[in-house]
């Protein structure tokens, strides 16, 4: 097994209807294989006893804590009891989970903030189900940024890297409708996630000299002015700044002609403008194999890069790639840099 640090990773149970068991079960049975590293799983026993079942896995199970989960992790899968709320069936969401989903999350951020985990790993919520029981912010993301700022007193900005083999990609703008991009859109925004973005990959991800590959908002950037004045009113200023604090960023470039072979060995980052312009390529070059990573928090946080596809919980088919990818992520960045910035 792995020789890395003895504390685990706090990975969390997401939706349980969903396929989050699934490949945490999976991943579990080929951590030697893998050499995963050991992780601590906080959500209901009970659920991955049924989904091991119902799978025909043959899946030890400990309660655990972050202080014996590593020894334990070898040989169980180690868990920290959160009740899920009811009894689950795959596939089937229910709002009475809601709560035991966010006490996962909740539980992973205080372990990781007061040291007894290495980082946080979260598997796919639904965020649907939780806004029914009341839930308060558009996603992960925010939810994470706001555990943070309560934690620490201070004000948190999250930033969404998607992290794959072939590309890194950071939405400025995240979970808003695409008519409101470009009222969102400033250039104290940009220039302060592409800091942050240039922070982290230095110190974090070790990247000397991050180079920023900053997209223009409009098609071929706008045009000069023909296709929309954003490109050269509010990204091109963000730039010059950036640029006279000394971090490589450049452009605007057409969104359409960054994300090919040659294109992508000019950069370590694509700073998109919104939601899809980065998801798309992100998920086309490697969807099975990129992680969801929240720059800018003080402790590490990676997620798989896909959702909860009820459709496929149960039936033995979703592939823990992911997952494996972004436990591996979050064990070497945290290994780098330890949790608080």
């Amino acid at each position: 097994m792995s020789t890395r640090s003895s504390l685990p990773l706090a990975l969390t149970q997401g939706d349980p209807a969903g396929i989050g068991p699934d490949i945490t079960l999976a991943a579990w049975l080929r951590r030697g294989e893998l050499d995963l590293p050991p992780f601590l799983f906080l959500g209901d026993p009970a659920v991955l006893a049924a989904r091991a079942s119902q799978l025909g896995l043959a899946v030890p199970l400990a309660i655990a804590d972050p202080a014996n989960a590593h020894n334990i992790f070898p040989d169980a899968l180690p868990i920290l009891p959160i009740e899920a709320g009811m009894a689950v069936l795959a596939g089937e969401p229910h709002v009475a989970t809601a709560k035991g989903t966010i006490a996962a999350i909740e539980t992973a951020v205080s372990l990781s903030m007061s040291g007894r985990a290495s980082a946080v790993v979260t598997n796919p919520i639904a965020k649907s189900v939780l806004y029914d029981a009341g839930f308060g912010f558009p996603g992960h993301t925010e939810f994470l940024a706001d555990l943070a700022t309560r934690a620490t007193g201070k004000p948190v900005m999250p930033v969404m890297l998607l992290a794959g083999p072939k590309l890194r990609a950071i939405p400025v703008t995240i979970h808003i409708p695409l008519r409101e991009v470009p009222e969102a859109l400033t250039s104290d925004l940009i220039v302060e996630t592409c800091r942050i973005t240039e922070h982290d990959l230095r110190v974090r991800f070790g990247i000397s000299k991050p180079r920023l590959a900053v997209a223009g908002l409009n098609p071929h950037a706008g045009e000069n002015g023909a296709l929309g004045r954003e490109d050269d009113e509010i990204i091109r200023p963000a730039i010059d700044r950036l640029r006279n604090e000394g971090i490589d960023a450049f452009g605007p470039l057409p969104a359409d002609t960054m994300f090919h072979d040659e294109a992508r060995r000019r950069y370590d980052v694509a700073i998109c403008m919104y939601h899809d312009q980065a998801l798309i390529p992100a998920k086309a070059l490697g969807f099975d194999d990129s992680v969801n990573v929240t720059l800018g928090l003080p402790f590490v946080r990676t997620s798989p890069d896909h959702g909860t596809a009820f459709g496929i919980a149960g039936k033995g088919i979703a592939k823990e790639d992911s997952l494996v990818a972004a436990l591996k992520l979050a064990s070497e960045i945290s290994g780098k840099t330890g949790n608080v910035r």
